[in-house]
C-alpha cells in the first residue's frame, strides 16, 4: 500500500508564487527601455493571451521540479503486510547501586584490578544486550533512586546509560527500599506474570524513605519477582589484591537481600569475583520468558529517492539547456548567413 508519511508538506505548494507576489522585484542591471503603456499595447494587439500561455510554458519545468521536491519531502513509502514484533520476553528492570562504596577496587577483570561498578558495567552490559525480545529498563540508586532508562526494546541505549553511570551521582548512601518502590511504580501497569527486578548492591540499606522489607512486601503483593545480587570480594580475596584495610564485606547485609528475594519468589546471589558475577548473569538468563501480546508493525520501503532523483535530473537538464541556449542561437544565425 502506497502512503505519504507527511502529506501536509503539500500545503507549501503555493509558496513560490506567494514569494514572487510579496517580495520586491529584482533589479536588472541591463539597459532597457521602459514603456508605461505596455498593457494598452498588448490589449490593442490581442497578444496578451499568447504571452500568458508562453509564460506558463516557461514556468512548467520549474513547476514540475517543485512538485517532485514536494513529493519527495512528503516521504512516499510502500507499506508491506503487518508483521509481529518479537515481544515474547520479560519486562526487566535493573537497579544498580552507585553509592560511594561501589568505587572500591576489590574486583578483577581480565587480570586487571577494577572497581565493583566497573565490573557490573562490563558483565551486565552484555546481559542487557542479550535480552532479545525483552523490555529492559535501568534504575540507579544511592541516597535517592531515579529512573535512568524506562522499559524499552532499545537495549543498546540502556547499556550506554549503564556505561555512563557515575559513582555518587545519586548520593553516597544506599536507599534499597526507594529503589524497589520506584521499580514497582514503573512495573505496576505491566502483565503480572511478566515483571522482574534485578537489584545489585554492595552495602546495607542506610538511606531513603521506604523500608526495604516493606517495599518487598509491596512487590510480593504486585507479583513482582526480585533477584538480589550482593557484590564484594571476600576478605581473603581482598588481601590478595593488596587491600589490607578491607571492611566492605561487613557492610553487605546479606540477610536483608536474601529476605527480599525470598519474599518475592526470587533468589539471592553473592558475587565475590568476576567469574561468579558472570555465572549469575547466565543463571538469570535462564529465566522463563512470559508471553506478551504481540505488537504488529509494517515494514516500510522508502520511495522518496525516485522523485528526488527525477527532480535532480530535471534541474540538470534545465541548467544545461540554459547554458547551451545562446551558443546554439549564435550557431544557427551563422548557419543561416
Amino acid at each position: 500500500m502506497l502512503e505519504l508519511a507527511w502529506p501536509w508538506i503539500f500545503a507549501l505548494l503555493p509558496l513560490p508564487w506567494l514569494l514572487r507576489a510579496l517580495l520586491p522585484a529584482a533589479e536588472s542591471r541591463q539597459a532597457a527601455l521602459k514603456v508605461g503603456f505596455l498593457d494598452e499595447l498588448e490589449s490593442l494587439s490581442g497578444q496578451r493571451s499568447r504571452l500568458t500561455l508562453a509564460s506558463w510554458r516557461q514556468q512548467l519545468p520549474y513547476l514540475t521540479i517543485w512538485l517532485l521536491l514536494l513529493v519527495a519531502a512528503a516521504r512516499p513509502q510502500w507499506l508491506g503486510e503487518p508483521l509481529p514484533l518479537p515481544a515474547s520476553g520479560r519486562d526487566l528492570l535493573l537497579a544498580v547501586d552507585v553509592s560511594g562504596s561501589m568505587d572500591y577496587p576489590d574486583m578483577s577483570w581480565q587480570g586487571y584490578e577494577t572497581t565493583r561498578l566497573e565490573l557490573v558495567k562490563h558483565l551486565f552490559g552484555d546481559f542487557i544486550e542479550q535480552r532479545y525480545g525483552d523490555r529492559v529498563g535501568l534504575i540507579l540508586f544511592g541516597s535517592q533512586a531515579y529512573l535512568q532508562a524506562p522499559l524499552t526494546f532499545d537495549r543498546i541505549t540502556v547499556r550506554t546509560w549503564l556505561d555512563e553511570a557515575l559513582i555518587g551521582i545519586a548520593g553516597n548512601n544506599t536507599a534499597i527500599g526507594d529503589a524497589i518502590g520506584l521499580a514497582l511504580k514503573r512495573l505496576r501497569e505491566r502483565l503480572a506474570e511478566n515483571r522482574v527486578l534485578v537489584l545489585i548492591t554492595d552495602g546495607a540499606s542506610n538511606g531513603g524513605e521506604l523500608e526495604p522489607l516493606v517495599a518487598a512486601r509491596l512487590a510480593a503483593g504486585e507479583k513482582v519477582k526480585i533477584y538480589t545480587i550482593g557484590i564484594g570480594a571476600e576478605p581473603n580475596q581482598a588481601r590478595n589484591l593488596g587491600l589490607y584495610d578491607y571492611t566492605q564485606s561487613i557492610e553487605l547485609d546479606e540477610n536483608l537481600l536474601r529476605a527480599i528475594a525470598e519474599q518475592t519468589g526470587g533468589r539471592y546471589f553473592h558475587a565475590s569475583s568476576s567469574d561468579e558475577l558472570q555465572a549469575i548473569g547466565k543463571t538469570l538468563d535462564r529465566l522463563e520468558p512470559a508471553a506478551q501480546k504481540p505488537e504488529l508493525t509494517h515494514v516500510a520501503e522508502q520511495l522518496y529517492v525516485w522523485p528526488l532523483s527525477a527532480a535532480l535530473l530535471a534541474s540538470l537538464a534545465l541548467t544545461m539547456a540554459r547554458l547551451w541556449q545562446r551558443p546554439l542561437q549564435r550557431f544557427m544565425r551563422r548557419w543561416e548567413h
